[in-house]
C-alpha cells in the first residue's frame, strides 16, 4: 500500500498532530520516529483538546497500531505520566509499541540538561527535557536502551557504570551534589516492568505491515532538525522525512509521500534567527487570535510573515510532495497580508537558506503584499467557498514553494480540516 510521513516544514508548532490525526483514518500503524517529550502535540476533537508530548498521535484510534520508534528517546515516567492523563479521559492505550531499541531519558540527563543551558553564555532554548544529553549519550554509545530497562541482568551494571561518569561530571564540573544509585534503580527497575507488555522490536513489526498503510510523524519541524536546521538553535535529532527510516527502521525506498505541514504564517518558541518576525501589533494579534503559546514550554511563541524561503528549504532537504496549511483562519482579521519570497543578502536577492547565522543575521525579508480576506472562514468546508483573497493567497504559497497544497484547516477541529 504506502508508507507516508508527516513532518513540520517550519520550527515545529505548526499543527502536525491536527495533520496526522486526520490522515489516521486511512492508516493502519501511526509511528513516531524522533524527539522525546519535547514535542507538542494537541488534537481537538469532541470539543474535548488533548495535548500529547510523547505518544503518536495515532494513539486515539484504538483499531490501529500506535508505535514509538527506535529514534525517540523515551522518558518512562513522562509516558506514563501521559498514559495516566488519557485514561482518565477515557482513551485506551492496549494499541501502543514502543521499540525495543529506543535509547531512556535517566534523571541524570534532565539535571544535565538544565545545567548546561544554564551555564551556556548563548542560550538554545533548551526545554529541559533531557533530550540533548540523552542523545549525546546514544551517539557516544554509552546510553541505556528499552532493551536494557526491561532487562535487570544489563540495567543494573550499566545504571551502575552512567551513574558513575554522570556524578563526577555534577560534583567536579557543576559543584552539585550527586545522584543516588538505590533510589533511582529501584524506581526505574520497576518503570521498566510496568513498560515490558509494550515493548518488541517495533522495526520488525512494520516491516510486516509495509502491505498496508503506515504513517509517520516527526516533532518538531525541519527549520529545527540538527543537519538542515538553524544551528545550534535546533533539536538534536532529524525531523526531516528522512529521519523516519532511520528512526522507524524501514528502508529509505519504501517512502512513497511526504506531508509537509505549515501555518498561514510563521511561529517558533526558543531563541534562534527570524527573518520575517512581527515586533509589533500585527504580531500580537496573530499570537492571541490563535493562542500561540508552546504546548510543552507554555512560552509565547514568536509570530512573523509567511517565510517561503524557509519552506523552499523544507521542501528540498525533505523531499516533500504536498502541503498541509493550518490556520488560514487565523489571517481573516488583516486587510493585508506579506509572504516573504526571498532576501536581500549585502545588496543582492537570494533565495536560498544560508547556514551561517552571521549571513542569516544580514538577511533582510523581500516581501510580496496581497489583499486580505477580512471575513470568517471557520464554517468554510470547500476550498470554492474560501473568500477568492483565501483562494489567492494560498495558491500563491503553492507557487512560490512549488509544491501542492493537498490540505488545509480553518480551525483546530478536526471537522474543520478539508481535502482541496
Amino acid at each position: 500500500m504506502s508508507v507516508t510521513v508527516v513532518v513540520g516544514s517550519q520550527w515545529g508548532d505548526e499543527g502536525k498532530g491536527k495533520i496526522v490525526d486526520y490522515l489516521s483514518q486511512t492508516a493502519d500503524v501511526i509511528a513516531r520516529y524522533q524527539g522525546g517529550d519535547n514535542a507538542g502535540h494537541t488534537i481537538v476533537f469532541n470539543n474535548h483538546k488533548f495535548s500529547l508530548q510523547l505518544l503518536p498521535s495515532g494513539i486515539f484510534y484504538s483499531d490501529k497500531l500506535a508505535v514509538i520508534g527506535n529514534g525517540v528517546v523515551l522518558n518512562p515516567v513522562a509516558l506514563f505520566s501521559e498514559l495516566n492523563y488519557l485514561h482518565e479521559n477515557g482513551v485506551t492505550t492496549d494499541n501502543l509499541r514502543i521499540s525495543s531499541r529506543a535509547e531512556v531519558i535517566m534523571p541524570y540527563h534532565l539535571v544535565l540538561d538544565q545545567l548546561s543551558e544554564q551555564n551556556r553564555a548563548h542560550k538554545i532554548g533548551t526545554t529541559k527535557k533531557g533530550i540533548g544529553p540523552a542523545y549525546m549519550d546514544k551517539i557516544a554509545r554509552t546510553g541505556i536502551r528499552v532493551a536494557d530497562l526491561i532487562d535487570p541482568e544489563s540495567f543494573k551494571p550499566l545504571l551502575k557504570e552512567n551513574l558513575n561518569q554522570k556524578n563526577q561530571l555534577l560534583i567536579k564540573l557543576y559543584g552539585v551534589d550527586p545522584l543516588d544509585f538505590d533510589s533511582i534503580y529501584e524506581k526505574y527497575q520497576l518503570l521498566g516492568e510496568r513498560l515490558r507488555p509494550f515493548v518488541t522490536d517495533t522495526a520488525e513489526l512494520l516491516h510486516h505491515y509495509l502491505d498496508k498503510n503506515i504513517l509517520f510523524e516527526g516533532a518538531q519541524g525541519i527549520m529545527l532538525d540538527i543537519d538542515q536546521g538553524t544551528y545550534p538553535y535546533v533539536t538534536s535529532s532529524n525531523p526531516v522525512a528522512g529521519g523516519a527510516a532511520v528512526g522507524g527502521g524501514i528502508g529509505p525506498t519504501e517512502i512513497k509521500k511526504v506531508v509537509g505541514v505549515c501555518k498561514a504564517y510563521t511561529s517558533r518558541v526558543g531563541e534562534g534567527p527570524f527573518p520575517t518576525e512581527l515586533v509589533n501589533e500585527i504580531g500580537d494579534l496573530i499570537r492571541d487570535t490563535a493562542h500561540e503559546y508552546g504546548t510543552v514550554t507554555h512560552r509565547p511563541r514568536r509570530i512573523g510573515w509567511l517565510d517561503t524561503v524557509a519552506l523552499r528549504h523544507a521542501a528540498r532537504v525533505s523531499g516533500l510532495t504536498s502541503l498541509a496549511v493550518n490556520c488560514v483562519d487565523v489571517l481573516d482579521q488583516l486587510p493585508t497580508i506579506k509572504i516573504c519570497t526571498g532576501y536581500r543578502l549585502n545588496g543582492e536577492l537570494i533565495d536560498y537558506y544560508p547556514a551561517s547565522l552571521n549571513e542569516l543575521d544580514r538577511c533582510e525579508p523581500v516581501y510580496q503584499t496581497l489583499p486580505g480576506w477580512l471575513s470568517d472562514t471557520t464554517a468554510c468546508t470547500t476550498f470554492a467557498e474560501l473568500p477568492k483573497n483565501a483562494q489567492n493567497y494560498l495558491k500563491t504559497i503553492e507557487n512560490l514553494v512549488e509544491v501542492p497544497i493537498e490540505w488545509y484547516s480553518v480551525g483546530p477541529d478536526r471537522t474543520q480540516t478539508h481535502r482541496r
